[in-house]
């Protein structure tokens, strides 16, 4: 006789297969608190959180491993962490690296130190050599350190700007860079096929703990970025945003010769709770709110926010047409302005010609990149200039692979200025410059929007924004994307779409990514490219204008015809991606 499962049955069945993933995880987990946090949703019987939790795990990319804190395999904790190192020792063994030294760093986030000391523990246990940063540091002190001690992989424990109840697990190998295909598929593969972590040998001794050595030579390193005999004269005020950057910041403030920072004190020392923002991110809405109470007090010429763990650099300047009199500069902004600046310096001073690719001597380390998602301007510069530019993916991950690099940026706040030692973006690094920009500037009675006046009226002014739109059910993000690939826009604010590219299916000299570009034609050229964030549940549009200027005294106008475009280009924009 056929027999028919009822709703209630299979519903039994469903809780029933997690309760008994939740109690094989409970046998495992090193871990008192999120055993005791399972334990009570499992007493609860709370299958709408289990099925949350087991619903698959945390899948590891190029940017890692990023996510919630909590137990479960969906969830950032030891038993996930541990899983990782041991694919990524698995993975680094299978390539001749048995016995090779693993440099871990780690910031100041709930849980941070403990997924720190588990990875140095499963690669001891795995015959590689481990090496701890001696406390919490900014992330480019350990993108440094792999290189300089000559690791053949290091791991920073950081969920960089994410909320507070976020951790991550970010990966670089030898040569100082984050990974990327196929390197991120091989260590996913490893992960895929460790069996139960009780099996893993975790020695609770046999790493190194590293003393502040590496930091020294770090901070060696941040003083060479600048001019022998620049003018150090910029007054900041500096805010951490409750992580890792201050004693950093200062070291290498004090080293330059520059007047002390004007700290934000409610900031400045580390906390995972993060209690005076929403977001511990500069760009987002009043994170930089007590920065600027500070600044309206001190009196400074600009403010330097990093992001909590210091890889990322925000800078404000003075303008009274602004609610508090202070400005957020965009990261576009920034970036032209250390590009302009490189140039301003001479360097490379000791090469002639342009462009990249060939490898010779003359040619080395004379390009500038940046991402397909920033300013176009930063290649009007490079062009200027005589210097290679290139364009490539969103991340470092792939600006630090391109080819002569000298300087990149993305405009997410992030600037590589010192490449040779830092092959990622560096906050501490890329202060430094614009401090000794502002200087320079300074002396010359000239302030850091006086040079991007300038930058305007000789390339065009290249107006930027962002429509970036945060979700709580991914769903929303894949239908917008959905919606656009099968119905693209043929003209956004009135400019034609001149070309719409599918980038998942590559495009040029780019690997395949999920995106789509627009390039507009009409009265202004801009562009459009539509992305989902590799790192937060956010749909992000990146959008840029280009109007031409007519002189200094045409600013004004071509400053509020791209505002006008812009506006226009995203509100078409999101009601032909239904967001």
């Amino acid at each position: 006789m056929l027999m028919l499962t009822t709703t209630s049955e299979r519903h039994i069945t469903v809780a029933q297969d997690l309760i008994a993933q939740a109690r094989a995880w409970l046998a495992e987990d090193p871990d008192a608190e999120t055993r005791d946090e399972l334990g009570r949703i499992v007493d609860a019987g709370d299958t709408a959180e289990l099925g949350a939790r087991f619903a698959g795990t945390l899948q590891f990319g190029t940017a890692g491993l990023r996510g919630e804190l909590g137990a479960g395999p969906m969830r950032m904790n030891r038993v996930t962490v541990i899983r990782a190192a041991a694919g990524l020792a698995a993975y680094l063994k299978a390539r001749g690296h048995a016995g090779g030294l693993v440099v871990i760093g780690y910031d100041a986030r709930h849980k941070s130190a403990d997924f720190a000391r588990d990875t140095a523990a499963v690669m001891t246990g795995a015959g590689l050599r481990a090496a701890l940063l001696p406390r919490p540091l900014p992330t480019p002190v350990l993108a440094f350190a792999i290189r300089h001690l000559g690791a053949v992989a290091g791991v920073e424990v950081t969920a960089s700007h994410n909320p507070p109840r976020d951790n991550g697990y970010k990966v670089y190998l030898g040569d100082g860079a984050q990974i990327v295909p196929p390197a991120d598929a091989g260590i996913a593969a490893e992960i895929e096929a460790v069996g139960s972590i009780l099996d893993l040998p975790r020695p609770e001794s046999g790493w190194e703990t590293l003393g502040d050595e590496v930091l020294e030579s770090y901070l060696e390193r941040t003083d060479a970025v600048l001019s022998p005999h620049s003018p150090r004269t910029a007054r900041v005020v500096h805010t951490a945003l409750h992580g890792v950057g201050t004693d950093v910041v200062l070291a290498a403030w004090e080293r330059a010769g520059f007047p002390a920072p004007v700290l934000v004190g409610e900031q400045a020392e580390p906390d995972p709770d993060f209690p005076t923002v929403a977001f511990p991110n500069p760009e987002e809405p009043g994170a930089m709110d007590l920065a600027f109470a500070k600044a309206r007090e001190a009196g400074p010429d600009i403010v330097i926010a990093n992001d909590p763990d210091a890889d990322r650099c925000a800078v404000a300047v003075p303008d009274d047409t602004a609610d508090g009199g202070w400005r957020m500069l965009r990261g576009d902004e920034v970036g032209v302005l250390l590009g302009a600046h490189l140039v301003r310096k001479g360097v490379p001073a000791d090469a002639s010609g342009g462009g990249s690719g060939s490898g010779s001597a003359e040619e080395a380390n004379r390009t500038f990149a940046t991402s397909i998602v920033s300013s176009s301007l930063l290649g009007r510069i490079a062009e200027a200039a005589g210097l290679g530019y290139e364009e490539t993916l969103t991340g470092f991950k792939w600006i630090s692979r391109a080819e002569g690099l000298r300087y990149g940026y993305e405009e997410a706040l992030g600037y590589c200025v010192d490449p040779d030692g830092v092959r990622d973006k560096d906050g501490i690094t890329a202060a430094l410059l614009v401090a000794e920009l502002a200087s320079e500037l300074k002396a010359e009675g000239r302030t850091l929007t006086d040079l991007l006046d300038d930058l305007a009226v000789a390339h065009g002014l290249h107006a930027t924004d962002q429509l970036s739109v945060r979700v709580e059910d991914l769903g929303v993000i894949a239908e917008a994307m959905r919606r656009l690939r099968d119905k693209p826009p043929a003209a956004l604010a009135g400019l034609r779409v001149a070309s719409a590219e599918d980038l998942s299916e590559g495009s040029g000299a780019l690997p395949p990514t999920d995106g789509l570009r627009y390039r507009l034609e009409g009265e202004y050229d801009a562009r459009v490219i539509v992305r989902p964030s590799g790192t937060e549940p956010k749909l992000k549009c990146y959008l840029e204008v280009v109007v031409p200027v007519a002189g200094p005294s045409g600013l004004p106008a071509a400053q509020a015809r791209a505002a006008e475009v812009l506006a226009a280009v995203k509100r078409d924009l999101a009601e032909a991606a239904g967001i």
